[in-house]
């Protein structure tokens, strides 16, 4: 059984946490590298953030990287989501492939109520539970 995430997902937690405890706009080198990447990948990873409209940016001298969602209100669920695209539920468990109810693998079953509840449990919780600090 293998379930990864995105190195950007990742960053993309630890940039929206950042922003979150900081409170203020911060400038992408800076922001760069307290999360630990370069200013131009920090550029794709925020990308997404912006689209969904969590997080704000601006260029300039004054410009940079804002939340303007709260923190917690942005589940775990909708961070993956928002940058690597839904969650596969239909990928086999046991062969590279798909599984299906009409094909099932001998875990089909048992598979399907653990991703449901991965799901359930990602929809739950807050990217930065209120009265936590952002650390990373």
């Amino acid at each position: 059984m293998k379930f990864t995430l995105q190195r950007k997902t990742e960053l993309a937690l630890r940039a929206v946490r950042l922003l979150a405890t900081r409170g203020d706009t911060m400038q992408g080198p800076a922001l760069a590298d307290a999360v630990g990447t370069t200013p131009n990948y920090l550029t794709q990873v925020m990308s997404p953030l912006i689209d969904a409209g969590w997080v704000g940016s601006g260029r300039g001298p004054t410009g940079g990287y804002r939340l303007v969602e709260p923190a917690h209100h942005i589940t775990m669920l909708t961070l993956i989501e928002t940058v690597e695209g839904s969650l596969p539920t239909d990928k086999c468990v046991l062969e590279d492939g798909p599984c299906s109810d009409l094909v099932p693998c001998a875990l089909h079953d048992s598979w399907q109520q653990v991703q449901q509840a991965v799901l359930t449990e990602l929809k739950q919780i807050p990217v930065l539970p209120s009265g936590r600090s952002g650390e990373m």
